[in-house]
């Protein structure tokens, strides 16, 4: 795609997100298919990545549904479009978000001064254990596997005294770069991660438009990024 700029209107764009991180969870999961406007995993995913992921604002309830497995509490569904009603398949609303997006060829905004980090990309199996361990506060569980250092997906490390402190992941997919996984261990850290990440993002794909989700502190430092807000997404849990 270089060379060439991706430009969509909002509804495209709510659409490529969504499906960019249909992908990413895919990828995370190592389960799952696209069907019926729905990326479904028939069985439980890793902890913190849903079951399923509607794509487009059509799909409904009986879609997402028949492609999870709802025997039982721990079922999650990220409602794209925040048009569902789970409620009556016993989900409740987990959290809110909103999808975010920053048009190709958009400047890269300056790290912010003071943040004395080292930028580098994850290479093999055990850089990416370090980075896992410092992205959950030393509760890693092996949710990255190595088969996602491939191509279209970077995870990338800031360090301070060769010390893993913040961090980010791009992943590629629906015609978009998407942003996830954001973390730093400091304020300032956080804005000088989304910096890194857009930096990365220009440099690799500087064609596509970038993508993600967010909400709190998080969505405010990424609007400080440059990102504008496209829509809401919930998440909901099966608890019963």
């Amino acid at each position: 795609m270089r060379g060439v700029i991706i430009d969509l209107d909002p509804p495209a764009l709510l659409s490529a997100a969504a499906r960019n991180n249909a992908e990413w969870c895919a990828a995370v999961s190592r389960s799952g298919h696209f069907r019926d406007g729905v990326w479904c995993s028939p069985r439980r995913t890793p902890p913190l990545y849903p079951d399923a992921v509607t794509l487009t604002p059509g799909a409904s309830a009986a879609d997402v549904l028949a492609g999870v497995d709802t025997t039982g509490p721990g079922c999650s569904v990220k409602d794209s479009f925040a048009s569902l009603d789970l409620a009556p398949a016993g989900f409740a609303v987990l959290f809110e978000a909103q999808w975010i997006h920053r048009p190709a060829g958009a400047a890269v905004p300056a790290a912010p001064a003071g943040v004395p980090l080292e930028w580098d990309e994850v290479e093999g199996p055990g850089e990416l254990e370090a980075w896992e361990a410092a992205w959950s506060d030393g509760d890693g569980r092996g949710l990255f596997h190595p088969g996602l250092l491939r191509e279209g997906i970077l995870f990338l490390a800031g360090r301070a005294g060769g010390r893993i402190t913040a961090g980010a992941v791009l992943s590629t997919g629906g015609g978009a770069v998407g942003v996830s996984n954001v973390f730093a261990r400091t304020g300032a850290g956080a804005d000088a991660a989304w910096a890194a990440a857009l930096g990365a993002a220009a440099r690799h794909w500087p064609g596509l438009p970038v993508v993600g989700y967010e909400h709190g502190e998080d969505l405010d430092a990424a609007v400080r990024a440059g990102f504008t807000p496209l829509g809401p997404l919930r998440v909901w849990l099966r608890t019963r």
